[in-house]
């Protein structure tokens, strides 16, 4: 029984802790394509 709850613990922690990475990550690219994309289309303006 300690050895699942062992496995759980050493490989629980870091899947739980790479989903919480990659959502944060994701939110953080969205944000910065959506600057690209204002900054293109002011550039596209300034032509």
């Amino acid at each position: 029984m300690s050895e699942i709850f062992t496995s759980v613990a050493n490989l629980g922690f870091p899947i739980v802790v790479s989903i919480y990475l990659l959502v944060r990550v994701e939110n953080k690219l969205e944000g910065l394509t959506e600057s690209i994309n204002e900054l293109a289309q002011v550039i596209a303006g300034l032509k």
